[in-house]
């Protein structure tokens, strides 16, 4: 058995160890938001937080959780009122959409450790999500202007 918080609950398994994050978390516990991509950790669409910090769940062993924080996309904002969230829609940053939750993730965990971003620090930040729509102009403003919110409610 092993026991995770994800999302500020905390949530018993019976699985394998070595079992994917990705996959705990879409079969087992329902939480659709991450999305496989490449099975490799280099799309970045699987993309959640473990203690603050970006991690690719499909490479990610549920062990490597254990006794830290998992966020969600589900987690970040329960009406999607998260100033990243926010600016995404204000700017109609997705197009197909499939990449969007990891990449709204790893904006986040930017945002979280350098409030005000440099146009070079959001490229590096952000070099490891791969978008198929090419939105990667939009991407960069929604960060732009998430940066400019006043960090408080919804944050």
């Amino acid at each position: 058995m092993i026991t995770l918080l994800v999302n500020g609950e905390r949530r018993q398994l019976d699985a394998d160890a070595a079992m994917p994050l990705l996959w705990a978390l879409r079969d087992l516990m329902n939480l659709k938001g991450a999305k496989f991509g490449c099975g490799m950790g280099l799309c970045g669409s699987c993309t959640v937080h473990l203690d603050g910090e970006p991690v690719r769940s499909c490479i990610t062993p549920i062990s490597a959780a254990e006794g830290k924080a998992v966020t969600t996309i589900e987690g970040l904002s329960t009406d999607g009122t998260h100033r990243v969230q926010i600016a995404w829609a204000e700017l109609n940053v997705p197009q197909c959409g499939y990449c969007q939750p990891g990449q709204i993730m790893s904006a986040v965990a930017l945002l979280e450790r350098t409030p005000h971003p440099t146009e070079g620090q959001i490229e590096e930040a952000m070099a490891g999500n791969l978008c198929r729509c090419g939105t990667y102009l939009g991407i960069k403003r929604a960060i732009q202007q998430a940066s400019q919110v006043a960090i408080g409610g919804g944050s």
